[in-house]
């Protein structure tokens, strides 16, 4: 069985479109018919290298989506054939299998526990959650990333309390889920800096209080100015820019929490003084916020059904697989809030 793919195989070039042969399940994989997949900044960071060579091309990508099971392998218990699952990166529950290995003009493509810039995917049983079959399959994807990894960052790395004030600088998809993570939270304010003003007033319409546009105002005068000289209790960077991840240290509280998702490249570094690491400030990076998907991802289906949140204004952008490069393109040109691929 073939099934329709995009292809990185080769870096900082364009996604090859193309047919791929599916291997067939082995011990704790799945099978799943994508329905829906958001295209995520990180995988951009693979295919422009920012954590540097890739050893596994050609390879395929996406690791959020929301998809069909088809078939089950071996020793599979938590997910069925014919339920809606939410496909994340991060491990839930589950058997975590070897990744598949897919077939393309005679050679090996390489693929991870998830992927999602598929048709049809095999992935470990540990990659997927249930969740109702009526749920919204352009919000699904959200869950897998974009929400748990914003509001794990507000509430495992920052440990946010009520009241709080909070920073975020780049407000693009995992931004937009760290606001409404602190709104939620009942931290106050919530300032929100970005170079794009769509994305600012997206910010404001989920729970930002304060907006800054670091191409009109400087950051550090501005966020002075609402959180005073001491600065602000967290701060959250999603740039992985070197200058801009020094500014975010240097206007976290001496006893606040300055934490990294946007990932720097690896060739570059960051300067900062550590004495105040000393003393209580913290600094510290997030693997997806520490998330745990099978435990978080009912709660918020439940919170979105309950209507306490609605996260479809999220999305700004829909293609079709045909359509990848051109979505890439405007992401990176700062266009896109989440856009989200159609398969159907």
């Amino acid at each position: 069985m073939k099934t329709q793919a995009a292809i990185l195989v080769e870096q900082r070039k364009p996604l090859v479109i193309d047919e791929v042969e599916i291997p067939s399940l082995g011990y704790g994989q799945v099978l799943v018919e994508v329905k829906t997949s958001r295209i995520c900044g990180s995988q951009i960071g693979e295919i422009d290298g920012v954590k540097g060579p890739d050893r596994y091309l050609p390879h395929l990508l996406g690791h959020e989506g929301c998809g069909l099971v088809q078939d089950v392998g071996p020793e599979v218990v938590h997910v069925k054939t014919g339920q809606k699952v939410v496909m994340h990166w991060r491990p839930g529950a589950g058997i975590q299998s070897k990744p598949p290995v897919y077939e393309w003009r005679g050679k090996k493509v390489s693929a991870g526990y998830v992927t999602t810039f598929n048709r049809y995917a095999v992935a470990a049983e540990n990659r997927l959650t249930p969740i109702p079959d009526d749920f919204d399959e352009e919000v699904a994807p959200l869950l897998a990333d974009t929400l748990t990894t914003g509001f794990g960052i507000i509430t495992n790395n920052a440990r946010a309390k009520i009241g709080e004030s909070v920073l975020v600088i780049g407000c693009g998809g995992i931004g937009l889920g760290v606001i409404l993570g602190a709104k939620l939270a009942g931290t106050h304010p919530i300032l929100a800096a970005d170079l794009s003003a769509a994305k600012l007033q997206k910010a404001a319409e989920y729970g930002a209080t304060h907006l800054i546009n670091v191409s009109k105002q400087d950051l550090a005068a501005a966020v002075g100015a609402i959180a005073g000289k001491q600065g602000v209790d967290i701060v959250v960077d999603g740039t992985g820019n070197p200058r801009v991840i020094e500014t975010a240290y240097a206007l976290t509280h001496p006893h606040g929490r300055c934490v990294l998702f946007g990932v720097m490249p690896h060739d570059k570094r960051v300067s900062i003084h550590t004495l105040p690491l000393h003393f209580g400030k913290i600094l510290t990076g997030s693997e997806g916020g520490g998330s745990q998907p099978h435990v978080e991802i009912p709660r918020y289906v439940q919170m979105i059904r309950d209507g306490v949140f609605d996260p479809r204004g999220f999305i700004s952008h829909r293609v079709k697989l045909e359509q990848i490069n051109e979505a890439i393109d405007q992401m990176r040109h700062g266009e896109v809030i989440h856009a989200i691929i159609h398969f159907s």
